[in-house]
């Protein structure tokens, strides 16, 4: 037999108090004293209560949710999480509770998990939106009035804020290092080439190619998905080539993680006899063998600013959108080796 849900009332006979008594505990007033406070805890743990926050809101005049929403585009890249990690610690603290969801790339799914965040009355949105979103996308949110971050990518005229790394600074200093070592024949490897954050790692290669007085050779400009799987697919590409590179800048970590996989499977040793350098920092890159370059964006860094951000705007009753680029720094370590001369061949 089913047991009807207990209520405020019910909470309030258990402990031989008020219903208002009981509110305030629940609302964590200070108003009430500890053995009071203590008397309606013991209640609410015996029958089992759970306070419905979200329509205790809507009680409140003008009161709003302290529910945000939290969007990724692939929650199976660890970089992803770390992300999410950072904007939880903000948010938590500031006593915000967080939707979750993974759109695997998918527009659609994206579409669906905006509109359901909303049906709860989200007070905000991060998102790092999945490939193809255009920036009529973000409209609907912007028109009611719901404060929008847009993270680690960014879709031009979308009237939201956004906050992105220096990805063009990172990818070029990892060719000036590899330049520097002594390659002189560097692939680009991963990554979808119709999102920003490609086009703007990718620019900065090319740049940086030309800077050190390389020819840039679109044969080693090698597009795969963004992973593991795809470091390995884009590394095989790389060494079927008639001349075949000595080093590589990838996407993200998860492809040099790949990279790594696919030049050990040749029995080749990343650091020794190929440079690897990656893109993210994720915290595997540390401890990976052999410890993995790359560039340093901070992931869970990166989530805070986005939370600090997204919660100006909820607290500002008028606040025009921020376009702001995180710096990045590269990290060396020893999968990118000592150079030509050193042993990478």
């Amino acid at each position: 037999m089913s047991r009807e849900r207990a209520t405020v009332i019910d909470i309030a006979n258990a402990a031989g108090v008020s219903k208002s008594t009981v509110s305030l505990v629940l609302q964590g007033s200070s108003l009430v004293n500890e053995t009071t406070r203590a008397k309606v805890n013991a209640a609410i743990r015996e029958l089992g209560y759970v306070y419905n926050r979200g329509a205790a809101n809507l009680r409140q005049a003008n009161a709003k949710s302290k529910i945000v929403g939290m969007v990724v585009n692939d929650l199976t890249n660890s970089f992803f999480a770390e992300l999410a990690v950072g904007i939880d610690s903000v948010m938590q603290s500031a006593g915000y509770v967080q939707f979750l969801a993974n759109t695997g790339e998918n527009i659609d799914r994206q579409r669906e998990v905006i509109a359901s965040m909303r049906e709860h009355g989200i007070s905000g949105l991060i998102i790092s939106p999945a490939r193809g979103t255009e920036a009529a996308d973000f409209w609907p949110l912007s028109n009611a009035g719901i404060p929008v971050v847009m993270a680690v990518r960014n879709v031009p005229g979308a009237r939201v804020s956004s906050l992105t790394s220096d990805n063009h600074a990172g990818a070029a200093a990892s060719v000036a290092h590899l330049a520097k070592l002594g390659h002189r024949s560097i692939a680009f490897l991963g990554g979808f080439p119709d999102t920003a954050v490609f086009t703007e790692r990718f620019t900065g290669y090319r740049d940086a190619l030309i800077e050190a007085g390389l020819d840039f050779d679109v044969d080693l400009l090698i597009g795969a998905a963004p992973s593991r799987a795809g470091g390995v697919e884009a590394i095989e590409r790389a060494m079927r080539l008639a001349d075949p590179p000595t080093a590589a800048v990838c996407f993200n970590d998860a492809v040099a993680f790949g990279v790594c996989d696919g030049l050990r499977s040749r029995r080749m040793e990343p650091g020794a006899d190929f440079a690897v350098i990656g893109f993210d920092d994720v915290i595997e890159a540390k401890t990976a063998v052999p410890a993995l370059t790359t560039v340093s964006v901070d992931p869970q860094g990166m989530g805070r600013r986005a939370a600090q951000l997204l919660l100006k705007q909820i607290n500002s009753a008028a606040s025009e959108p921020e376009a702001l680029v995180s710096s990045v720094r590269l990290v060396v370590r020893q999968s990118c080796g000592t150079g030509i001369q050193g042993g990478v061949r």
